[in-house]
């Protein structure tokens, strides 16, 4: 029995994970929740032991979950509904993470990748393990790597910098952009955490300075 603990952040895909896991027989919930309402102790009692995450959140990793109460576990860490991108997939790699599954994946590739975690193997999308093998090749032969200083937004990372700069909330930028409230939030979480920011307000300050963002928009934040 594969013991399976929810920590997913959007309610409608830990429900339906939750039901997709329950059919099957050899795998067993011991438990949900989403990120900010999660306990440590829930972790350890009933033990799980594949942690499935739909967000890569380092400080958050490195904060909570690697600690020294978890530090010798052997619980996996699945990630899923990821973005297709090689930073952030690397970076997930050298978190510790034993799985990384993008938002197209199918449910047959979740049930996989959970029974593949289980069993110690690495699961990631095709498309991306060139980039593991040449991380790794350039680490062997000694190169210095370093990640990007200024990683580039995506075009719509940088729709949602300006119109935040433009001080849309994100109920405003949810309809401009015909998107839920929810999958808004999603996107400045992850624009935060790519640019090191603790606030929008700093957030489009360091895009405005990267030149990364419309000079309209950036023009219309000091008016």
């Amino acid at each position: 029995m594969i013991r399976v603990f929810l920590l997913i952040e959007n309610r409608l895909l830990r429900e339906a994970l939750g039901r997709l896991c329950r059919k099957r027989p050899d795998l067993q919930v011991v438990g949900e929740s989403g990120r900010n309402d999660l306990q440590l102790g829930e972790l350890q009692e009933p033990r799980c032991d594949v942690l499935i995450f739909d967000f890569l959140d380092l400080k958050w990793l490195s904060g909570k979950w690697a600690n020294k109460e978890h530090s010798s576990s052997n619980i996996r860490v699945l990630l899923v509904g990821m973005e297709d991108d090689e930073s952030h997939f690397l970076e997930a790699v050298k978190a510790g993470v034993s799985g990384y599954l993008l938002k197209d994946a199918s449910a047959t590739d979740v049930i996989a990748g959970i029974r593949a975690s289980f069993r110690g193997e690495a699961v990631c999308p095709s498309k991306l393990c060139s980039a593991l093998f040449d991380w790794v090749g350039r680490l062997s032969r000694g190169e210095t790597i370093q990640s990007p200083a200024h990683p580039r937004l995506t075009i719509r990372q940088q729709q949602l910098v300006d119109l935040v700069a433009r001080g849309l909330t994100n109920k405003e930028i949810a309809a401009r952009l015909n998107l839920s409230e929810f999958t808004v939030r999603n996107h400045i979480h992850r624009i935060l955490k790519l640019v090191d920011a603790g606030t929008r307000r700093e957030a489009v300050d360091i895009v405005r300075r990267r030149h990364q963002m419309p000079e309209a928009a950036s023009a219309e934040l000091h008016v």
